[in-house]
């Protein structure tokens, strides 16, 4: 996949694989910050000890939502820009499911897919991504889920104006 790609491309991608990230790896010290951040420190995520003991997990595991935030690095770091933009935003998710703990070591990477485009007014177009965030040495993936954003670009370079232009 080409690290750019313009507004009049996304239809021809729809159904298709855009990026696959390289291998992120979660370790304890990153699950600890995680923790601190956001006020989670149940002891399946912080206490080894305890995790190791009381846990089917054999260890800590990553809280769920330090896994799903991790898709934006990565985004970045394998999907390919669109030309035409002038800002992206988060848009939200329709379907998150947290199918396998990532365990403390663990490396993970993301897998996307454009699954809709659809243009909101003259100057949006909202994507619907497929991810799938898998655990480098297991079967089945930690996150699938389908992520919304939006792109803004300017109204001049919508495809519609562009194919009208070009008439």
């Amino acid at each position: 996949m080409p690290r750019e790609i313009s507004l009049v491309e996304l239809d021809s991608l729809i159904g298709k694989e855009l990026g696959v990230s390289d291998w992120i790896r979660v370790d304890q010290n990153t699950i600890d910050m995680f923790a601190d951040a956001t006020h989670d420190h149940q002891f399946i995520h912080v206490d080894p000890e305890k995790a190791k003991a009381e846990t089917p997990f054999g260890g800590t595991i990553a809280h769920g939502f330090l896994s799903l935030s991790l898709l934006s690095a990565m985004n970045y770091d394998c999907m390919p820009d669109v030309r035409e933009k002038r800002m992206g935003i988060n848009y939200g998710f329709n379907k998150i499911r947290f199918l396998t703990p990532v365990k403390s070591g663990s490396h993970v990477r993301g897998r996307f897919v454009l699954k809709e485009r659809r243009y909101r007014g003259a100057d949006m177009v909202m994507l619907t991504h497929g991810v799938t965030v898998e655990i480098k040495e297991e079967q089945k993936p930690a996150i699938t889920a389908e992520w919304l954003t939006i792109i803004r670009f300017d109204p001049e370079d919508h495809p519609e104006k562009q194919r009208a232009s070009a008439e």
